[in-house]
């Protein structure tokens, strides 16, 4: 058990402590950091979906007024490291997909670089390409794990004798489309090579992990290499991990030296090398008695991964701990595409995987004549399926009863088509969200005490989450000051080294490495410091995952209102009930819930990258063809949680809440558009099309 803090600044709701400078546009973004005379890139990219180039002719884009340089494969620098084909950039002919980087104009002004990179002309051996999924290709293989090191599969008891044996059964199979993330503010990078110390100031959910990861690519030191982040205009994990722009960015710096270089993705680039969702089928199994016990579950998953580099999404994984059933086999399977490589999108996994668990839990639940918020019930449990373990919390059934009451569930008429206000269609639907608690290895906070107040730092990043706020509450309890007192500064390799903010593990982890060196620095100078006193203290993992299955657990309701003749859909009302431990900061976890529910809902009914065959690319590559929910969709959105008392997760006793929000959301809004309409929609997103059908 972790001894708990004694909570005064955390679950109070203070305003942003960056919030002003962020709406008076004072924050300085990556591509905005003020420095002198900076050049700009634009990346050359393959107009082929796969080939090999045979000549790049770079004359004309040389011959521009205010070009400094052209790269190409032909005379770039060598990377001292390849072994990720993602990062090699420029180190060879061939071209995986389209939108491959294959080349940059150093220039002058961006207007200049964009003109010359138009000017490069490509020559190539073109071959064919495959870029479409499907559940019946005789080349899927089983990758050796998925992503978050996960087994590939999981099988216990026999699933086949279950169905053969049970009441009641459903089998369906349901599909996610291809997303992208889409933060407004693009892949950005200001790069500087000067006096053997290259500078990013890099748009990057890690500095640390960016540091680590371009110093390997490039063979530099970790110290040579000072990547800065203060602030983060969204990323929804598509700036968790390296990418191809920052490694350019590096490369073109270095070749004009003691220039700083400006580059920022297009809309359009992004949509090529920022990373997406896999698409997914998933094939799920339910087997149940007429009580609604589950005796089995089969969650079974295709989807896909870049030919150069696999990205396995552990779609299935969530199912293997929701519900109890004695009988349980899960599969993930990859179709290898000339395609750019996936990557994480906000809630990797348990974001699509939930549509399909969740959607295939209210089709049981119409099969068994059951409530489905009654279903999810009779199938609670208090050790986690997967590992044996218990659960260090699970509030489930109190999230689906304190939901249900508020949503006014009980009173539904359970069948479908039953309620109509004119011409249209009034449904309701309901679904558990599940999301793990993670905290990463490891972290290293700062505690000093200078000019009479105390200054945590961390290499911690602030997505938009609130890190800047939050973790100032966390050090503020933690030394028993006044949160006026306490200075938290992130987003800086020079301060000690922090992981990733993925996983929803930012405030687990940096805040209890924060909580570790406000402790020792208590312990060693008292409540009364002098000025410079200093503490370094870091976390590992939790070591009481051995003992727990650790998860935060959250309900969905939505009411859906179709129209009759047109088959519009429109979702008035929105509630998530979650147990996420103590929240830290109520103002902004009532955010990020907004956020991730309303990401869900664009999920159901908007979201989808049109993948055109003939040519290999995402055809809807900008946010006027890519539609997502806007402030015209969505209606009332309600969100609430429980005071949950979990010891065993960190002397916080928080949970994290940047993703548990997406999960479940889309089943949700489906389940209540399948309730008013009698239309069953197993593919997303839900058009009218679909149900017109």
């Amino acid at each position: 058990m972790t001894e708990m803090l004694e909570h005064q600044a955390i679950g109070r709701g203070p305003a942003r402590r960056d919030g002003v400078r962020k709406v008076t546009g004072t924050a300085p973004y990556a591509y905005e950091h003020p420095v002198e005379n900076p050049a700009f890139c634009h990346p050359v990219q393959s107009t082929v979906g796969r080939g090999r180039i045979t000549a790049i002719d770079t004359s004309a884009a040389l011959a521009l007024d205010g070009v400094l340089a052209v790269l190409t494969p032909d005379d770039a620098e060598r990377l001292a490291n390849t072994d990720d084909a993602e990062l090699a950039v420029l180190q060879t002919h061939e071209v995986a997909f389209r939108g491959q980087i294959i080349g940059a104009a150093v220039a002058e002004t961006s207007e200049v670089a964009r003109q010359a990179a138009d000017l490069v002309a490509v020559t190539y051996d073109q071959a064919p390409h495959d870029v479409v999924l499907s559940d019946s290709r005789d080349d899927l293989y089983r990758p050796d794990a998925v992503n978050g090191g996960f087994p590939t599969d999981s099988n216990e008891g026999d699933i086949e004798a279950a169905l053969a044996a049970a009441e009641v059964t459903v089998t369906q199979t349901y599909t996610t489309a291809m997303y992208h993330q889409n933060p407004l503010e693009p892949h950005t990078t200001t790069a500087r090579s000067e006096d053997g110390v290259l500078t990013l100031w890099d748009s990057t959910q890690g500095v640390h992990p960016v540091r680590k990861a371009v110093a390997k690519v490039l063979g530099l030191e970790p110290d040579a290499v000072h990547v800065v982040c203060p602030y983060v205009g969204g990323a929804f994990g598509s700036k968790g991990q390296l990418k191809a722009n920052t490694v350019l960015a590096a490369m073109a710096a270095r070749a004009v030296p003691g220039r700083s270089v400006r580059l920022a993705l297009t809309r359009q680039q992004m949509f090529d090398v920022a990373g997406y969702r896999t698409p997914t089928i998933q094939h799920v199994t339910l087997a149940a008695n007429r009580d609604g016990t589950l005796t089995g579950i089969a969650h079974d998953v295709v989807e896909q991964t870049a030919r150069i580099k696999e990205f396995a999404e552990q779609t299935a994984v969530s199912t293997r701990s929701l519900y109890a059933a004695p009988n349980r086999r899960t599969s993930h399977r990859l179709a290898a595409l000339d395609v750019g490589v996936p990557s994480w999108m906000r809630a990797p996994g348990e974001c699509p995987g939930m549509f399909g668990t969740e959607v295939a839990m209210d089709e049981l639940a119409q099969e068994l004549g059951m409530d489905p918020v009654e279903l999810r019930v009779v199938n609670d449990t208090e050790i986690d399926p997967d590992s044996g373990k218990p659960f260090s919390s699970r509030n489930l059934v109190a999230c689906l009863r304190e939901g249900a009451q508020r949503f006014g569930w009980a009173d539904r008429d359970p069948a479908p088509r039953s309620r109509r206000e004119g011409n249209q269609l009034v449904g309701t639907g309901v679904a558990s969200s599940v999301y793990p608690v993670y905290r990463m290895p490891k972290s290293t906070a700062t505690v000093r005490f200078s000019g009479g107040r105390y200054v945590a730092e961390i290499g911690a990043a602030d997505l938009g989450t609130g890190t800047w706020t939050s973790l100032a509450q966390i050090a503020a309890d933690a030394l028993g000051a006044d949160l006026a007192s306490v200075e938290v500064r992130i987003g800086d390799t020079r301060y000690p080294e922090a992981s990733v903010a993925g996983g929803s593990s930012g405030m687990t982890t940096w805040g209890s490495a924060v909580v570790e060196a406000a402790r020792a620095f208590r312990a060693k100078f008292g409540a009364d410091p002098s000025d410079g006193d200093e503490v370094e203290a870091a976390v590992q993992a939790n070591p009481a995952t051995d003992d727990y299955a650790m998860f935060a657990f959250g309900a969905h309701f939505v009411e859906a209102r179709v129209d009759a003749d047109t088959g519009e859909v429109r979702v008035p009302r929105m509630l998530g009930v979650f147990a996420a431990g103590k929240i830290i900061n109520a103002r902004l976890a009532r955010s990020q819930f907004l956020g991730g529910m309303t990401m869900g809902l664009s999920m159901a009914l908007h979201e989808t990258s049109v993948m055109d065959p003939r040519f290999g690319h995402v055809v809807n590559h900008d946010l006027a063809e890519y539609h997502i929910t806007a402030n015209a969709d969505v209606g009332e959105i309600d969100v609430g949680w429980l005071d949950e008392h979990d010891p065993h997760v960190n002397a916080m006793g928080s949970k994290g809440i940047g993703e548990i929000g997406i999960v479940g959301a889309a089943a949700a809004v489906s389940n209540a558009v399948h309730h008013a309409t009698g239309v069953r929609v197993r593919e997303l997103p839900i058009t009218l099309d679909k149900l017109l059908g």
